[in-house]
């Protein structure tokens, strides 16, 4: 016989390894999974790299437009020089601008201070104002000052603060949220479920008994009052909402669990006297994690638009912190004159939605062993 008679095995591939080449040609999976990535990223960096402050309050700039060019623009700097030289009570007799260089002439019926300055200073517009000549009798004076250019992508709230950055902070809180809210539901409802499917007899009995009391009680009050007990605090918001979130897998885990108990691999397991605690680390929770981490990208948008609903109630997080929930319900409120505040945050908050279930469907489908 030669060689070349001789053929070698194959090698197989495990579960995982077939279920991550089926996600890798599930295009839809794949580019959520990348835009995933990137909208995390963006939320994660962005805020650093915006200019403007998420807490900043710009009072001349309240409510303005997106623009990719700078403000302010020409009519806003002729308001806001009126405003600013009305509190000064002084009186405008020419001015130009030049560029980022304003300069302006101002009349009064008493002499000038030169400390006038000052309220061209404290307008968001300008900034390094200073008195350049002034007249014998102190009558007229020649200011200038420097325009300060700002960029708005998003526009402004009704608060003069940028949208831009504080969309990005908002995403921030609402992926947080959604990601550790959906692990706390995750572990407590698979370490539950898991128990009580592998025990079984009285002891399920009681432990599904108590989830179907949960169950009874109204959903969104729970929630509520659990955050009322906790608190409008970050941290303990989504431990609030994950501790509600985790009966769906404390019944899914424990549907498996029952299945698992009866496998070969646990009852020989059971015979060389493995504990039921080592049977429930080594062997069941471990061929749980495909359901698990499908449910697990389910689980995240319901916790962000649970989070978005009980801000929109107002009993989310708290100022200066904000959440596209937050936003979405600051920006119904003026549809008719500012779009923009709706529409920014509710793109965000949908198109990471639809991201989360094609990946869920993605895994839903590449860790499928019937489609093996």
């Amino acid at each position: 016989m030669t060689d070349s008679a001789i053929t070698t095995p194959s090698a197989g591939r495990s579960l995982w390894a077939d279920a991550r080449a089926r996600m890798l040609r599930n295009k839809a999976a794949m580019v959520s999974l990348v835009y995933l990535c990137l909208m995390a990223l963006a939320c994660i960096i962005g805020p650093f790299v915006v200019p403007n402050d998420f807490t900043t309050i710009n009072a001349d700039y309240t409510r303005v437009p997106p623009s990719l060019s700078p403000y302010p623009k020409a009519d806003t700097v002729e308001t806001a020089l009126k405003e600013a030289l009305k509190r000064a009570r002084l009186d405008i007799a020419t001015w130009k601008q030049e560029g980022g260089k304003l300069e302006v002439v101002v009349t009064a019926t008493k002499p000038i201070d030169g400390r006038s300055t000052r309220y061209l200073d404290r307008s968001d517009v300008f900034e390094n104002a200073a008195v350049t000549s002034t007249s014998a009798d102190g009558l007229s004076m020649t200011m200038t000052a420097d325009v300060e250019q700002r960029y708005f992508y998003f526009g402004t709230d009704s608060n003069g603060r940028d949208l831009l950055q504080r969309t990005l902070i908002a995403g921030r809180v609402s992926l947080a949220i959604g990601l550790l809210a959906g692990l706390v539901a995750v572990v407590i409802g698979v370490l539950y479920g898991a128990f009580s499917g592998l025990i079984g007899g009285k002891t399920d009995e009681v432990m599904m008994r108590i989830v179907d009391i949960l169950y009874a009680l109204p959903f969104i009050f729970f929630v509520i009052m659990l955050v009322v007990f906790f608190g409008r605090n970050f941290v303990l918001m989504f431990l609030a909402v994950g501790a509600v979130l985790w009966l769906d897998m404390a019944r899914i885990v424990r549907g498996q669990a029952l299945s698992l108990r009866r496998q070969e691999y646990v009852q020989a397991a059971e015979a060389l006297g493995v504990t039921k605690s080592g049977i429930l680390l080594r062997h069941i929770v471990p061929n749980l994690l495909g359901p698990v981490v499908i449910y697990m990208t389910l689980l995240v948008p319901q916790v962000i638009i649970l989070e978005s609903f009980l801000s929109y109630l107002g009993l989310g997080v708290q100022e200066p912190l904000s959440s596209w929930g937050v936003l979405i319900a600051q920006g119904s409120k003026s549809i008719p004159g500012a779009k923009w505040l709706l529409v920014f945050p509710s793109f965000f908050l949908t198109t990471t939605l639809f991201a989360l279930n094609f990946i869920g469907d993605g895994l839903r489908d590449a860790l499928d062993p019937k489609d093996r």
